[in-house]
Order: structure tokens, then sequence, then C-alpha cells
């Protein structure tokens, strides 16, 4: 019986020796792994947003016609430049240059017959001096004077609506542009209202494109000046756009359905080469000062929450939740959670667990993208 109380002793002890108390490390001193180890600091930085972008042109008309009539002549082809005030479409004028020749006429009509009421008011009043008439025949030829001025004003306004009835016939470029898709043809019947056009002033461009309101406020709370305020532009194909861009304003309130809010920015346009309804990706850059970054490695999420592992006074390490903001190229930018000088475990945070001692190997933060 002894014998086998002994054994059962030994037995005891020996799966005792395996045992932790809790809250100790399982690793022994020949298991501390040689991990690299990042002090988290403070810098300067930048974020870049990328947001699809709706470009139009600066000036974009669409060119209607302003009578009806018959489509007489196109002068200018799809696609053309042209400059302000060049002939771009002419309506049939017979009709108008009548109505204008008949306005005339009725006018030099109007204005003959006020001339003789005029005479005769002249007449009549030498007259009434004479008191050879009374007064109420002078009264009498003024008002006949004054009816045949009203009839000179009446004719005039007709004869100016006839001859800017004329003019619609010739219908001008209203500014230097490109002439867009002409529908219709030589030889069309066209009525008041029909588009015949549209011209667009392409010198510059407007790029439009929709911030959230978290970004907003981050680009809110940058302090460059709103001349500083540039921004890049990535066209369809991927290539990016020589010239840079100026944010030039937006909207004064959040769209409700998105919770966006719509920017506009101006972009040169000297070769030409964005052409309006185009589309593209701008890129804004916003100016952080003393951001706070941790590098992506050293974060694992568990239920739905960023945690790294933190180092303590003893080498050993503890998990440490904590809020991320925007992503910038490898690294978080730090919200709340976690303060300026925390040393964070920088690679292999899979294979830790709370309150293990490693032996850490300092690295600094301008080599953990070499890493």
């Amino acid at each position: 019986m002894r014998h086998y109380a002994g054994l059962a002793f030994v037995f005891i002890s020996a799966a005792l020796s395996g045992c932790t108390i809790k809250g100790e490390t399982t690793n022994t001193e020949n298991e501390v792994q040689k991990l690299p180890v990042v002090q988290l600091e403070v810098a300067d930085t930048t974020i870049q947003h990328h947001y699809v972008a709706d470009i139009q042109a600066v000036r974009n008309v669409e060119i209607r016609a302003r009578i009806n009539g018959f489509l007489n002549k196109i002068h200018v082809d799809e696609g053309r430049l042209v400059r302000k005030g060049q002939l771009l479409f002419s309506v049939s004028d017979e009709e108008f240059q009548n109505n204008l020749a008949s306005a005339n006429a009725a006018l030099k009509s109007a204005i003959a017959e006020a001339k003789a009421a005029q005479l005769e008011v002249d007449r009549v009043k030498i007259l009434v001096d004479k008191k050879v008439l009374s007064k109420t025949e002078l009264d009498v030829a003024e008002a006949k004077l004054a009816a045949f001025n009203a009839k000179v004003d009446e004719a005039r306004s007709a004869a100016s609506k006839a001859a800017t009835q004329l003019s619609y016939t010739q219908i001008r470029a209203p500014f230097d542009g490109f002439v867009d898709r002409i529908p219709l043809k030589t030889g069309t019947y066209i009525t008041e209202g029909s588009l015949l056009t549209t011209v667009s002033d392409i010198s510059e461009v407007y790029a439009y494109f929709n911030v959230s309101e978290t970004e907003y406020l981050e680009y809110s709370r940058s302090h460059e000046s709103p001349s500083e305020r540039t921004i890049d532009l990535i066209l369809a194909d991927g290539s990016a756009y020589p010239h840079v861009g100026k944010i030039e304003t937006l909207e004064s309130e959040f769209e409700q359905n998105t919770g966006s809010i719509a920017f506009r920015a101006r972009f040169p346009n000297p070769a030409k080469l964005l052409k309006h309804g185009a589309s593209g990706k701008v890129v804004l850059t916003n100016k952080l000062e003393n951001a706070l970054l941790v590098p992506q490695k050293a974060v694992f999420e568990m239920q739905d929450k960023n945690y790294v592992y933190i180092l303590d006074s003893t080498d050993r390490v503890k998990m440490k939740s904590f809020e991320s903001g925007t992503r910038i190229n490898h690294s978080y930018i730090v919200r709340s959670g976690l303060t300026p000088g925390a040393k964070i475990v920088y690679e292999g945070v899979r294979n830790l667990r709370e309150g293990m001692k490693i032996d850490p190997q300092i690295i600094q933060p301008g080599q953990v993208d070499e890493l």
C-alpha cells in the first residue's frame, strides 16, 4: 500500500508541475519569441479620398429655335469649334422679311399722319390766338395728335417685333465652344423650341462629386486656406490628368437620402481633353496635424472591434481595443483608445496570448513600411 501511495504522490506532483497558476504565462524562458515592436508617435500626414466625379463644361447651352419655319441651311458640322457670333443655322425668312416690310410701311404711314396732325394743331393754335376759333377747337386738334402719336408708338413696336423675329432666322453661337450633335437636317420644318444642337465651352470644366458628412468635417478642419485647396483628377482609363484643379464651392445642405454633400471643383482644360459629360475620379487630399497612426499589421479584429497588443514594463503583452479612423496606406488613424508612446507588437500578433512574455525588437516608425 505504501508503494502505491508513493507512486500516486509522484504522479500528482508531476501533474501539478505541468500546470500554472491562473494569470501566469504558459511559456518558459526558452519559448520567448523575438517580435518587432513599434512605439506610437504623432506626426503630420495627409489623407487621400477618391470620389466619382461628374465632369461638366463651364458653359453648356442648348440652341433652340425661336420661330417656326423651314431649316434652310446648316452652316457648321458636329464637333467643330465655333466662335461667339458665328452663324450656325438659317431658317427660311421670306415671311419675316414681308412682315418687316409691312410693319415699316405702317410705321411710315403713322408718322405721316402724326405729322399732319401736328400741323393741324399748329394752325388751330394760331387761329385761337387770333380769336378766330375757340379753345375747344385746339383741344380737339391736340387730342387727335395724341392719338396719332400713339399709333406711331404702336407701329414702331410692331416694326421692332418684326425685325426681332427676322433676326431669329439667323441662329448664332452665344460664345466660343464646340458644337454637339445636330439631330435635324436641312429642309426640316421646325417649331419654336425645337432643339437644334448644344454648344459647350470646355476651356475649363467643373467636376462635381459627393462627400460624406464625416469626410466633409475632416476636410473642414483642415488648416489650408481656400486658395490652397487643390484636387487631382484620374481619367476613365486610370491615367492622371496633368492639370491640378481647385475646389470652388459646395452645396449648402446635405442630401437626406445619402447623407452626403456635393462639392464643385474647376479644372483648366487647355488641350480640350475633357468633354462635357465625361467621367473620372477626383482625389481629395487633406492635411492632418499631430495624427496618431497605428500599423495595419499590428491590428486584429474581435467582435467588430479593433485590438492591438501593448507591451508593458515587464515585456508582457496585453490586448487593448481602440477606435480607428481612416486608413492611410498601411496604417490606421487612431481616434481614441491609444496614446503616443505606447509600445505595440508590430508582427506575429496571431500567435500571441494575453500575458505572454516576448523579446521585443524595437523598430522605428519609419522602418514599418519596409518590413
